[in-house]
């Protein structure tokens, strides 16, 4: 047999080797010869699930500091209150009534809160507050007034004879405005609220000193203490003008304490909100027809009146004895009888002369 028949004949025991080497091999099947993914240890923190979940943790964390933060801040106005002492201040019989807007009698004394008559008034504000510019007024305590039952006599003496009820109808028989509260502050009181607060900024225009009320002060914008507040507020025989200067360092010192307590600072400091507020609360004594939210208006009020749209005014008077002015003085009480502060014009100086 030739070599070509030979092969003819076998060629069916190589037909299974052909037909393997022509197929192609079949590939793997996935995870036989790969490791095993590599899992992340319990706890780890790792993958999607655990990042928004510690955000999660983190704003509820963020949201109760809130929630306290703003509780907190609530909460000390009432912890305030509770210090303050409420004393009678309406007065008997007939008084103004009807009237637009309202006004509150303001006074600093020696007495503690709520010692009725025993202390003298260095200080007789006003504050009216309504449609128009907030306007704080001061009365020079050695004006002349009629005292219902003691005569002609200096305002001063009307909260010692009687204390508040007696100060409010003498304020109201001279003035015919309507007093719809009372805030007395202690003199003691006033130098714990300026040290809570810190000190306060004053601007005297020249350097002053005074052995009876024991200030000591440098000419220009500074901050002072407790002690330095109050004599600066008290003192009169360092100012040429008298009693008329004493008043304008008074609406110098009130407008300071409010500026500070009002700052940021002071309200995002725990301690020194918590403080200033409760040593303002034990320092006053309110009429006793004076509410919380009332107190909270009138405190208001009286930071407007301190502030670039707020007036500064004196009882218009017609000289350095403090007579008050019979034109000017008048017609200066109508615009806040009839709410018409911003028409008060030339009638409100910061110290009652005509300008």
């Amino acid at each position: 047999m030739s070599s070509d028949g030979r092969s003819g004949d076998y060629d069916w025991l190589y037909e299974d080797d052909r037909r393997r080497s022509s197929s192609p091999e079949p590939a793997p099947r996935g995870g036989d010869d790969l490791p095993p993914p590599q899992l992340p240890p319990p706890g780890s923190g790792s993958g999607s699930a655990g990042g928004p979940r510690k955000k999660r943790g983190k704003l509820r964390y963020l949201w109760l500091l809130l929630v306290l933060w703003l509780a907190f801040l609530v909460a000390v106005p009432f912890i305030a209150w509770a210090q303050v002492t409420k004393v009678p201040a309406t007065p008997d019989g007939d008084r103004p009534d009807g009237q637009r807007g309202s006004n509150y009698v303001i006074v600093g004394s020696d007495a503690r809160p709520g010692e009725e008559g025993r202390g003298r008034t260095d200080s007789i504000m006003v504050l009216h507050t309504g449609r128009g510019p907030t306007v704080l007024t001061s009365f020079p305590r050695d004006s002349i007034v009629d005292i219902p039952g003691h005569g002609s006599t200096k305002i001063n003496a009307a909260y010692a004879f009687g204390g508040a009820p007696l100060l409010v109808q003498t304020i109201e028989q001279n003035t015919g405005l309507q007093i719809d509260g009372f805030v007395e502050i202690g003199f003691e009181g006033l130098v714990d609220v300026v040290d809570s607060l810190g000190g306060i900024e004053l601007c005297p225009e020249n350097a002053l000193q005074d052995e009876d009320s024991g200030l000591d002060i440098e000419a220009g914008c500074q901050t002072v203490d407790g002690e330095t507040a109050l004599a600066y507020s008290r003192n009169r025989k360092a100012y040429a003008a008298g009693d008329i200067a004493r008043g304008e360092a008074q609406r110098e010192v009130i407008g300071a304490i409010g500026a500070k307590a009002r700052s940021p600072w002071t309200v995002l400091n725990p301690l020194r909100y918590y403080g200033a507020a409760v040593d303002t609360g034990s320092s006053l004594a309110v009429g006793d027809d004076v509410s919380l939210f009332s107190f909270v208006r009138f405190a208001w009020a009286l930071s407007g009146a301190m502030g670039g749209s707020g007036l500064n005014c004196t009882v218009p008077i017609a000289d350095m004895q403090v007579n008050w002015d019979s034109t000017r003085a008048p017609a200066f009480f109508d615009h806040l009888i009839n709410d018409t502060s911003a028409d008060l014009g030339e009638l409100c100086t910061p110290t009652g002369l005509p300008d």
